[in-house]
């Protein structure tokens, strides 16, 4: 089968992530790939005979090459998949990738815009942001007459498959095509323009689409391809702007996209700790707006906040559905509260700059399960749509989808902003309703009775992630709303003995977002150091209710005060556990704070030692991570970057692996052109072994490298736990620490009900918020227990485990080898939970 994948629409990060993984599983599966240049205009366009000819000629160069390579294997036993080296590279990689695509050393893409890709064409493309192989607003496809030359282009080049990656409009226009495509065909038979023999085998088009859009506003998929990273360069925006309005204690009015969406400005506004935001699905409740709006920045200022920052969705309105712009809004606050005002419209630097890992890792799932289901479809079966619902990949009928993203539009032109609000589902109203609970102040007439408020003690323990301050902010803030006090216990469990306990206030936690590490101090003691004196802390401090922070430590933490209730009546209280941990191991929870920053800054490391691994052309990089027993943060960076080997705890590292990936690499680098090798990198958990430790490995791929490759190491060390917190790992903080809050409060107004009886709280009252399918789950802390490898401090089961065969498919070391002559054996996407 030949099939074609095509970008359309507005460029998004990630989109050279889908192509990559599309045109890698392609061929595993046997499959000739090829792309289109300029999305539909492109399929328009199609070849010219005499530069198709000149790009013929490339290929078969360029397979010769790949040949060379072959030649040089002559192990009987060790024979690469044939189907790979002939597919291996067709030499137009290096024009698409450097953007060169019109005239390089006589050669040129000029006239082509339908090219044949091989397995080298297409390497490295994850970390390059936009789409390299073009877009474009094409006018002529939405005419019949440019979808029929559209037809004509495809079917004379053999191709019966196609997967375009863009927006609503883009994928729309896909399935039209689809739909016409027997009546196209058709009339091409009948005008001669093809023989009988093509309208007999291309009388079926299949079609899959993927969502490429930075405003995250595809209904029926909880992320679109792009979308994270657009909220990565806004939070990196309002982090530098946050320094010079703190400075000059100024009001900046910042505007984002999103058109008719409110999902950037949200997520920005939750992640950055603005002030206030405007979203076209929930305009100001009051006209005029102009009033809460001025309220509630007056209390602010009163209270001595020295900064405010107000996010604009480009879509924004109020009740009336007039627009409500930044300009107005600055003079709004300028001649009303006399603020020193300015305004930043961030406009296209939301589309650009490098994919952050979840805009790596996602399209490049997204990418092999759109072949799959290419492979799968039939006459009679729907166009699919790939996204993700509650972290699995899925497949849902493309123009369901359209239709119930078109849906809110109207919802919202009818004004009907309730029901608009939850069609966008349940993630983003809780970030909606999470941002309200986190950026206001209330009066005491909208705090809780006195009898239901609490004291709740905030702690810290293990290492410290990205989020735990977010965290720890969200949680200081939702106490002071609810007329709870919030207590910081600082320096972990040493520090609660020693009395480092003080009230937090709404402003000495308002800058906290952003920072990195943990404010409170952390360190890895647990109650069992001294449980008695502990206990007696909890009594004189009179806690209410804990929210413990921290990885496995805190659910150790959780697990010895639980069982600490059989003798200390202090500890009968609700208590939580909320996950915060790079090594993502806290049993029974796919997610935990810390990780996805971790993530990055892996992505970002191996992404500069690539540079210089390549630049050396035929050097091999060994990076060491953190992560202890677990292999989370180097499987998926693995998956995220690229990496050619990657070795985890879980599976470890034995003498027969070590020969094989030795022998791999070998192969690998003699497929390489000439001159031109790539640089690679290795990924090894820093607990893999105790015996094959990283510098033994560099070592030895050194030496047996020969003239092929020499290696280098590099151990990213505490870098990882570092850094500004990730924009995701922020709003994941504080949606899950009001989702701890309200668990506190529910268990404590049980006790209330029974009279404070300080001997009969239950398991259920000491449990770990977790996230499981994307839904957020309550697990008593001694089910935990029994779910967890208490030795390797990980859960029994590692969800990712399926993550690592894949990522190793599409390195192809299993083709490389010979060990797969038969398809591309891995794991689906969507069979694997994310």
């Amino acid at each position: 089968m030949k099939i074609a994948v095509a970008t359309s629409g507005g460029d998004s990060a990630g989109m050279n992530a889908v192509v990559r993984a599309v045109v890698r599983s392609g061929i595993l599966k046997g499959c000739e790939m090829w792309v289109v240049r300029e999305g539909y205009e492109g399929l328009v366009r199609g070849n010219s005979q005499a530069v198709q000819n000149e790009g013929d000629l490339i290929n078969v160069a360029a397979q010769s090459a790949a040949m060379d390579g072959a030649a040089i294997m002559k192990d009987a036993d060790h024979v690469p998949d044939q189907n790979l080296t002939h597919n291996l590279r067709f030499g137009d990689g290096e024009l698409l990738k450097d953007g060169t695509a019109e005239s390089v050393g006589g050669r040129t893409l000029k006239g082509r815009y339908i090219v044949r890709v091989g397995w080298d064409d297409v390497r490295g493309w994850y970390s390059q942001g936009g789409t390299l192989i073009g877009t474009a607003r094409s006018a002529s496809f939405r005419a019949r007459e440019g979808r029929l030359a559209a037809a004509h282009n495809l079917v004379k080049e053999g191709i019966n498959a196609l997967i375009v990656c863009g927006g609503d409009g883009s994928l729309t226009g896909a399935d039209i095509f689809r739909s016409e495509w027997p009546s196209l065909i058709q009339e091409l038979r009948d005008e001669g323009t093809i023989s009988e023999e093509q309208l007999q085998s291309h009388t079926h088009l299949r079609l899959c689409g993927l969502v490429g859009s930075i405003d995250n506003d595809m209904s029926l998929t909880d992320l679109t391809i792009g979308a994270p990273t657009a909220v990565h360069r806004i939070s990196e925006a309002i982090d530098n702007i946050n320094s010079t309005a703190y400075s000059h204690s100024r009001a900046f009015i910042v505007e984002v996209m999103g058109r008719d969406c409110g999902w950037l400005a949200i997520l920005a506004g939750v992640a950055g700790g603005a002030d206030f935001i405007f979203i076209p699905e929930r305009p100001p409740k009051v006209n005029p707006w102009e009033d809460d709006l001025c309220a509630e920045i007056k209390k602010h200022r009163a209270l001595g906040k020295r900064k405010t920052i107000i996010i604009v969705a480009e879509g924004a309105q109020d009740l009336d559905l007039k627009p409500i712009r930044a300009e107005y809004i600055k003079d709004v606050l300028t001649e009303r509260l006399g603020l020193d005002t300015r305004v930043t419209t961030l406009g296209h630097t939301q589309r650009g700059g490098p994919p952050c890992a979840m805009d790596r890792i996602l399209p490049t799932l997204q990418g092999v399960e759109a072949v799959e289901a290419i492979l799968e479809s039939k006459p009679g079966t729907p166009t699919y749509m790939i996204g993700i619902q509650e972290n699995k990949i899925t497949r849902v009928p493309l123009m369901q989808a359209v239709e119930a993203t078109r849906n809110v539009a109207r919802l919202i032109k009818s004004k009907d902003f309730d029901n608009a609000l939850a069609a966008r589902g349940s993630d983003f109203l809780g970030y909606y309703e999470a941002f309200g609970s986190v950026s206001s102040l209330f009066d005491e007439s909208s705090k809780l009775p006195l009898e239901l408020r609490m004291r709740i003690g905030i702690i810290h323990t293990g290492a410290p992630a990205g989020g735990m301050n977010t965290a720890t902010r969200a949680i200081a803030r939702y106490c002071i709303r609810q007329g709870h006090i919030p207590l910081a216990i600082h320096n972990g469990f040493r520090g609660l003995l020693d009395g480092n306990v003080n009230e937090l206030n709404w402003l000495s936690v308002d800058a906290w977002s952003p920072r990195g590490g943990s404010e409170l101090g952390t360190n890895r003691c647990l109650p069992s150091m001294d449980i008695g004196a502990v206990a007696a802390q909890f009594q004189a401090y009179d806690f209410h209710g804990l929210v413990i922070i921290g990885g496995f430590e805190g659910f150790q933490s959780l697990l010895q005060l639980e069982q600490g209730r059989k003798h200390y009546p202090a500890f009968h209280i609700p208590m939580t556990h909320l996950p915060a941990t790079i090594s993502n191991n806290v049993p029974m929870t796919e997610y935990s704070l810390g990780s996805d920053t971790s993530l990055n800054t892996l992505v970002t490391a191996c992404d500069a030692i690539k540079q210089s691994a390549s630049a050396s052309r035929d050097r091999v990089f060994v990076i060491e991570t953190q992560g202890g027993r677990c292999g989370y943060i180097a499987t998926m960076g693995a998956l995220a970057t690229g990496a050619t080997l990657v070795y985890t705890p879980e599976d470890g590292i034995s003498l027969d692996m070590l020969r094989q990936d030795v022998k791999f690499l070998r192969t690998r680098y003699a497929f390489d052109v000439k001159g031109k090798r790539e640089g690679r990198i290795i990924i090894r958990n820093e607990a893999s072994s105790d015996i094959y430790s990283t510098p033994v490995l560099t070592k030895m791929f050194e030496e047996e490298g020969g003239h092929l490759f020499d290696a280098r190491s590099a151990s990213l060390g505490h870098t990882l736990q570092g850094g500004v917190p990730s924009p995701m790992d922020r709003v994941h903080a504080v949606r899950l620490s009001i989702k701890c809050m309200q668990f506190l409060e529910v268990h404590h107004r049980e006790s209330v009900a029974q009279g404070h009886k300080r001997n009969n709280a239950d398991g259920d009252t000491a449990a770990v918020i977790t996230i499981q399918s994307s839904s957020l789950k309550w697990v008593p802390v001694q089910e935990v227990y029994r779910h967890a490898d208490m030795k390797n401090r990980r859960g029994n089961d590692t969800w990712w485990a399926g993550i690592k065969k894949l990522a190793e498919n599409l390195g192809a070391k299993p083709q490389f080898l010979g060990l797969h002559t038969s398809g591309f054996e891995s794991p689906r996407p969507s069979d694997l939970t994310l």
